[in-house]
């Protein structure tokens, strides 16, 4: 599904994230990645939904190379793709609801299946109660399942999370992976940056350091 072929990606002035990584991920799996702060793991998730592009080396997705999308192409790309960041970009005026249902809005469900698909996805995460909730109501866990729930509403084939338990107590951060099990249990693929993986047990590891694929 997934195919890192020799990537590099620096930034200016000459400041190295990536040094020639190669790897593949088949479709279905749980994949962890992990290593130090700044080893490149969140490049590495950026890169594939072109949120950052290679500066050498191929990203492809299903058989594309995403790194040669132009922008038009990008939406129908990321339609595929469920992304929960540490920064979940959360709307504070605007119910856990309407936040799940903006993705659906904007790709022109119609308002009652819309409807339907955020309700369920709420539910999925245990927030269904929570709906008419504003996020600043929301204790951090319960935000950061709200962000999972907007990442899944279109039923994705990948998901890809970025420390999705950051800053979460143990409890909580034990309840939120669990979320991410139970999608790869249905199938979807699964990758998660993370300091602990043993919140994931049975996923395959990529390992970063400094960059480099260890």
């Amino acid at each position: 599904m997934i195919r890192f072929d020799s990537i590099a990606k620096r930034y200016p002035p000459d400041i190295s994230a990536l040094i020639d990584v190669s790897a593949e991920i088949a479709a279905g799996e749980l994949v962890t990645i992990v290593g130090h702060s700044g080893a490149g793991k969140s490049t590495l998730l950026k890169l594939i939904p072109a949120i950052e592009r290679p500066t050498s080396g191929a990203v492809l997705v299903s058989g594309q190379n995403v790194g040669a999308l132009g922008r038009k192409a990008l939406p129908f790309l990321r339609r595929n793709i469920g992304l929960v960041f540490q920064d979940q970009k959360l709307l504070f005026d605007r119910t856990a609801l309407a936040n799940v249902l903006l993705p659906l809005e904007i790709t022109g469900f119609s308002r009652k299946d819309a409807q339907r698909r955020a309700e369920a996805a709420l539910d999925k995460v245990g927030l269904l109660k929570r709906a008419r909730a504003l996020p600043i109501a929301l204790s951090g866990g319960e935000q950061q399942r709200l962000a999972i729930a907007r990442a899944v509403v279109h039923r994705p084939s990948l998901l890809l999370a970025d420390e999705p338990t950051a800053y979460l107590d143990p409890d909580t951060a034990r309840d939120v992976a669990s979320i991410f099990l139970e999608f790869h249990r249905v199938g979807v693929t699964v990758l998660v940056a993370t300091y602990d993986d043993s919140l994931f047990p049975g996923a395959r590891r990529i390992h970063l350091d400094h960059g480099r694929l260890v």
